[in-house]
């Protein structure tokens, strides 16, 4: 097949206007020369016009050319031997320009332009233009298969997904297939990749549809791997999402995420951690609130069935605060290695403050601990619940600085929330909630709140300004309820 130089050009690029009148002179002259250009027909035209060309160039229609063989600049010189490229020139380098044209037979009159000028960026550089065509690359390839909603001409996209019941009652941000693709980027498995199946109705979550809740969520595109993760934790029969989505119970999934990653996309692990003010802390959580939502069909009012729900379930993340922590993250409590990123997922209430300005050793804080992890549920409730206590870092000083490591904490906090069994019982001081009384054959006998130590999971994050720590209670744990799942974030990165 014979050499033939292409020639890609754009309207708006001095340069490509130098080079323009000898292209259009050889190929009038029947040199193997085709200029195609990147700009629009009424753009081209009115070049070719003002250069006095003797043809106007071809359109790059939708740019495809250009997207095949992605010039940083132009003017850019293809030697294609049919559709295989051999050689090219971007820019203005008028001795390699007049060697490549020779190669096809062609003779380019330069004689009299510089030596050498840098060309203009190729339109598949603009932003909106390179996003716009990787788009439609992805959709060629079968990276993205999702369908695509169209919208009438006057419909507002934010409205017609909150009329489609797409949204979680808040604005979303309209998933095109530009912003999906931005956001699948930052991650190395296959879009079609399943990360899970999810409550209540099974519905396979490839990693392309997690991605598109994530752009609706708001979620900066780098956090990608740890919504990846949190949905795989979801999914696990363990956590039992279908469970929590139908309870009547206030609790709904949260995020705790530990590691390195955390700092690297910019999460809020200190000051106001659990509040405003941090894309990534208000959108992960919410990103997974949605996959439930559009992809497993949990829908509030109708799968999901709390009584009362709380702020929290429309996203509950946060991230461990790393510098100066008094024992190893919670992820790493829990197996991750060292160095990587987890995230641990459990079914949580809201978070309620533990104030205490006056304790000054370990012991009397785990007092004060103790008094708050009683009211989980209930006080009288036993065995039936698990917690997160969140320590803040004036409180964690003291175990710190007296070197409590995760496991003593615990210990200590599992003696301390155990009760006599008659302070326990049914109408004692007056309270209906309790034991029964035919199962309390000791009433001296310690009967503790949790199932075991271990059951008291422990992050620690925060501001500095504050003696203050949280405690969340729990949905119904273990093998009856939910069990907390952790997962490396690594394998979706």
């Amino acid at each position: 097949m014979s050499l033939e130089v292409v020639a890609l050009i754009k309207h708006d690029c001095p340069v490509c206007d130098q080079l323009l009148p000898a292209l259009d002179e050889a190929a009038a002259a029947g040199a193997p020369v085709r200029i195609l250009s990147q700009s629009s027909e009424e753009e081209t035209a009115a070049q070719a016009a003002r250069l006095d060309l003797a043809a106007v160039p071809e359109l790059d229609g939708e740019l495809e050319l250009s997207a095949r063989y992605d010039p940083d600049a132009v003017p850019a010189l293809l030697l294609l031997d049919g559709a295989d490229e051999r050689d090219r020139v971007e820019g203005l380098q008028r001795d390699r320009i007049v060697a490549l044209a020779a190669r096809a037979g062609a003779t380019l009159a330069l004689d009299g332009l510089p030596e050498h000028r840098p060309g203009c960026a190729s339109k598949t550089r603009d932003p909106e233009v390179a996003a716009r065509l990787a788009a439609a690359k992805a959709r060629a390839e079968g990276r993205i298969r999702s369908r695509v909603l169209t919208l009438g001409g006057l419909e507002d996209p934010i409205e017609a997904l909150h009329d489609r019941g797409l949204t979680d009652g808040l604005p979303v941000v309209p998933p095109t297939p530009e912003r999906v693709v931005a956001m699948l980027e930052h991650t190395r498995r296959d879009p079609q990749d399943v990360v899970g199946e999810v409550p209540p109705y099974g519905a396979p979550a490839t990693v392309e549809k997690v991605a598109i809740n994530a752009v609706m969520a708001g979620c900066p595109d780098d956090a990608l791997p740890i919504v990846l993760a949190a949905v795989e934790a979801a999914t696990e029969e363990r956590f039992a999402m279908h469970g929590l989505l139908a309870t009547t119970h206030p609790a709904g999934p949260a995020i705790v995420v530990s590691g390195p990653l955390a700092d690297e996309i910019g999460m809020a692990s200190g000051g106001n951690v659990l509040g405003q003010g941090n894309r990534p802390n208000l959108t992960i959580g919410r990103a997974l609130q949605l996959v439930v939502r559009n992809v497993g069909g949990g829908r509030p009012g109708v799968e999901d069935r709390a009584a009362h729900g709380q702020a929290g379930k429309v996203g509950a993340c946060f991230a461990e605060r790393l510098d100066s922590m008094p024992w190893e993250p919670l992820a790493q409590a829990r197996g991750i290695p060292t160095g990587d990123t987890g995230v641990t997922l459990m079914a949580l209430e809201a978070p309620r403050l533990i104030l205490d300005q006056l304790a000054r050793s370990p012991e009397q804080l785990v007092a004060s601990f103790a008094m708050a992890l009683e009211s989980v549920a209930h006080p009288r409730t036993r065995l039936a619940m698990d917690a997160l206590l969140l320590v803040g870092p004036e409180h964690g000083r003291l175990f710190r600085e007296d070197g409590w490591d995760r496991a003593r904490l615990q210990d200590a906090l599992f003696e301390r929330t155990s009760r006599a069994a008659g302070e326990l019982v049914r109408g004692a001081d007056g309270c209906a909630e309790g034991i029964e009384a035919k199962w309390v054959t000791d009433p001296g006998a310690r009967i503790p709140k949790f199932a075991a130590p271990d059951r008291i999971q422990i992050a620690y994050a925060g501001g500095d300004a504050g003696l203050f720590s949280m405690v969340f209670g729990s949905w119904v744990a273990g093998e009856v309820g939910s069990e907390p799942v952790t997962v490396s974030v690594e394998p979706w990165r």
